[in-house]
C-alpha cells in the first residue's frame, strides 16, 4: 500500500523538510510513503475559480503519475471529520485490508477546489487550530506513523 501526501507549496522550511522527512523513512517497506508538492497558482489579478481549477489541475496530475486512477482521495479541510489517533488507526487498517493506495491532499492558501473536497472519498482535519502549510505535513505524516504504530502494537504510541 502506498500513502501519498499531495500537498499545494514547494517551499518548506528545513525545519519541516527534516522532521518530515524523519518520520517518513521510519515507515515499514510494506506501507510506503511519499510527498508530492505541486506547485501554487500564483494570485495577481486571478479569480479564485483560476487558482482553484490550476491547482486542481496539478493535483490531479500528482495523484495520477504517484498511484493511479484508482486512488482513495482523502482531502485534508477545516470543516472535515475530525479522527482521534486511534480512528486514524482504524481507517489506516482499513485502507490496508482494502489494499487502496491513498492520496491525502492538502490545498493551497484558499483551500481546495469545492468541487474536488466534494468528491473526495473522504474529508478529515488535524485540528480545530489553523495550521501552516509546513506544520500540517509533519503532523499528517506523523499521525499517519502513529496510526501504523498503533495498529502494529509498536511502543511508539503510548496511553
Amino acid at each position: 500500500m502506498k500513502l501519498v501526501i499531495v500537498a499545494v507549496g514547494q517551499r518548506m522550511p528545513d525545519w519541516a523538510q527534516t522532521a518530515y522527512d524523519d518520520y517518513a523513512k521510519r515507515f515499514p517497506p510494506e506501507l510506503k510513503v511519499e510527498l508530492k508538492a505541486v506547485k501554487t497558482e500564483p494570485r495577481g489579478s486571478k479569480t479564485l475559480e483560476t487558482i482553484y481549477a490550476a491547482e486542481r489541475e496539478r493535483i490531479e496530475a500528482a495523484i495520477q503519475s504517484s498511484i493511479g486512477r484508482n486512488a482513495r482521495i482523502v482531502a485534508l479541510d477545516e470543516r472535515g471529520t475530525a479522527l482521534t489517533t486511534k480512528a486514524l488507526a482504524v481507517k489506516l487498517k482499513g485502507w490496508q485490508l482494502e489494499s487502496d493506495d491513498v492520496a491525502l491532499v492538502i490545498g493551497g492558501p484558499d483551500g481546495l477546489d469545492p468541487a474536488f473536497r466534494q468528491a473526495a472519498h473522504e474529508r478529515i482535519r488535524l485540528s480545530d487550530l489553523t495550521l501552516p502549510h509546513a506544520f500540517a505535513r509533519v503532523l499528517l505524516v506523523e499521525q499517519l506513523y502513529r496510526a501504523w504504530s498503533v495498529n502494529a502494537n509498536h511502543p511508539y504510541h503510548r496511553e
